[in-house]
């Protein structure tokens, strides 16, 4: 099972959609560019006020996205070893069935019977692998909204006073394939959120 990077992946996933959202900037004074009078297409994006966010370098300093991720780390080293403890047990009991076995020590209904109970064992063991897989996933998407819900808190309560018209998110040459580092404030964003973090811990 590949859970390692549950919460990393999936925060990665959901970064395109929530950093591209108007912040009630300007916006209620601006007319979207598109709709806009030819004449009045420049005193639109004169009103704009734009930033970005390097979504990969603040998933990996924001604090609470960095425990998150370690907790999976752990609960999956967990569920490795137990599976492994459980899978190692049932491959000795096979190879003793089959030493057994070839060496007359079954009688035909005792053999059967310990066939049977091997195979339901490995049965068993393969609906416990699925079912701990689905239990990381579900914890993983119930991380990953918090992770959301966390970072999109902040951006509206840290844009009343910044008052941008877009925050843009970049993930490599996903979003933007270009953009001025005037207009970066993933370290000031890492830094508030970090501060809130502790604060609220």
């Amino acid at each position: 099972m590949k859970t390692k990077n549950y919460v990393l992946n999936g925060c990665a996933a959901l970064a395109i959609g929530w950093m591209v959202a108007g912040c009630n900037g300007k916006q209620e004074n601006t007319v979207a560019a598109g709709n806009a009078p030819a004449g009045t297409q420049q005193e639109v994006a004169d009103g704009l006020k734009i930033a970005y966010v390097e979504v990969d370098s603040l998933l990996s300093k924001y604090n609470f996205c960095i425990e998150m991720n370690e907790e999976m780390v752990k609960k999956e080293e967990n569920v490795r070893a137990t599976l492994n403890d459980k899978r190692k047990q049932l491959e000795n009991e096979q190879k003793d069935f089959q030493y057994k076995y070839e060496n007359n020590a079954f009688t035909q209904n005792r053999a059967q019977e310990e066939y049977n109970r091997l195979m339901k064992k490995a049965q068993e063991l393969d609906v416990l692998q699925a079912r701990l897989a689905e239990e990381l996933a579900v914890e993983s998407q119930k991380n990953t909204l918090q992770l959301r819900d966390s970072i999109k808190n902040f951006l509206e309560i840290y844009n009343k006073d910044k008052k941008y018209s877009f925050i843009l998110s970049n993930t490599g040459f996903d979003n933007l394939l270009y953009a001025d580092q005037a207009y970066n404030i993933t370290d000031e964003i890492v830094e508030g959120l970090n501060k809130r973090y502790t604060k609220k811990k």
